[in-house]
């Protein structure tokens, strides 16, 4: 049975002065009037703040100077990750390249990979898109049917990728493909590589949600041609590199600061005279939310230690996601204000806001059966 892992974690000093520098940042981009805090969360799209962001020293801060980053440990990135979410700041065009592409690259990339790729993400240049989710298959990354065939020096990539976040936006996706037989345990025969979106060979279609708004995508492969040292690890190693990254997405602070903005607001705007119902929901939510950041600053630890922490991820995901969930339930319970992106009024708009996508919440980054399944058997409950 698996002792899950979460010990306190004192900041180091070097992550408390990142604090302070993320934060004079941040204000210094608000009087610009670049963003408002309460209509952006960690996916809104936007390349000149990255820009901004990669060259004030912001994105691969733990990677190696010679890759563009600042050789800092995982728990100043911790910081300066959750003052950008907590700051409402559009980060999304740079997550996931620094969040998890770049460091698996970083780990198990080529030397070419590792010195053409890193130093773009680090400026705030270069993005990626996650190429795990197949249709059919869910959360159950074993069941990836999409094929790469080695000819030469080369794969021929065939097969299809789906939810894949800003793909339309991306320079580059890292997909997970069937190169082997998957064997008893389904895990085998995994390799993923490095796509170059704008090579030919791969097609990108929209999916647009129900508000309109275009994140998620459809990519095709039609025999596209990949060089052997854009493979990500050996082949048959993807499912370990899966597990892997997954612990970098799934740990972080997005999952449950994804509407701190709301819960902000909310506060605000009952700040004069809170009667005692709401001063008992308030109080429950910070509590949660004081409890998901030690569990997430802990992995973070583990993180630094080089650990691969991935059930307690998992655990992070399901109850920071679900957490989400609640806050705008409880929000409109607590305040009697209607959600709207016309009120002129930050907590309406934040409210409208996240209401639009809190269904996803639970569902990004693996859903609630999928952690839950791999919770009870780290307890040995399955």
């Amino acid at each position: 049975m698996h002792a899950f892992r979460f010990d306190a974690i004192d900041l180091p000093p070097e992550a408390l002065a990142a604090r302070r520098r993320i934060r004079e940042f941040l204000t210094s981009e608000q009087k610009r009037r670049d963003f408002v805090s309460y209509r952006n969360s960690w996916n809104s799209f936007d390349p000149e703040f990255s820009r901004r962001a990669g060259a004030a020293g912001f994105i691969g801060v733990t990677w190696p100077r010679e890759y563009g980053g600042a050789a800092q440990s995982s728990l100043v990135r911790f910081v300066i990750t959750a003052e950008m979410l907590a700051a409402g700041a559009p980060c999304g065009a740079h997550w996931i390249a620094d969040r998890q592409s770049g460091p698996q690259i970083l780990r198990n990339g080529s030397a070419r990979a590792r010195r053409d790729i890193l130093p773009r993400i680090a400026a705030g240049e270069c993005y990626f898109a996650i190429g795990m989710s197949e249709p059919g298959s869910g959360s159950d990354l074993a069941a990836v049917r999409t094929s790469a065939v080695r000819d030469g020096e080369e794969w021929r990539i065939n097969g299809q990728k789906i939810w894949t976040s800003n793909a339309h936006r991306a320079h580059y996706l890292i997909a997970l493909t069937r190169t082997g037989e998957a064997g008893p345990d389904r895990h085998g025969g995994l390799t993923q590589f490095i796509v170059d979106l704008s090579r030919p060979g791969v097609t990108v279609r929209p999916i647009r949600n129900l508000a309109g708004g275009h994140e998620f995508n459809e990519v095709f492969f039609d025999d596209y041609r990949v060089a052997d040292d854009m493979r990500v690890g050996g082949v048959g190693e993807g499912w370990r590199m899966v597990t892997s990254e997954l612990a970098f997405e799934r740990s972080g602070p997005d999952r449950f600061l994804s509407d701190y903005r709301l819960l902000v607001e909310m506060i605000e705007h009952l700040r004069e005279n809170p009667d005692p119902r709401q001063e008992i929901a308030v109080g429950r939510l910070v509590a949660h939310l004081a409890a998901l950041l030690r569990m997430s600053t802990a992995v973070a630890g583990l993180l630094e230690r080089g650990e691969n922490p991935a059930l307690e991820a998992a655990l992070v995901k399901d109850v920071g996601t679900a957490f989400e969930r609640e806050i705008p339930e409880i929000a409109r319970l607590l305040v009697p204000v209607l959600p709207s992106f016309e009120a002129g009024e930050p907590f309406a708009e934040a409210l409208a806001q996240v209401m639009l996508h809190a269904p996803s919440f639970t569902l990004r980054g693996g859903t609630r059966e999928i952690l839950r399944g791999m919770i009870a058997r780290g307890l040995g409950l399955r």
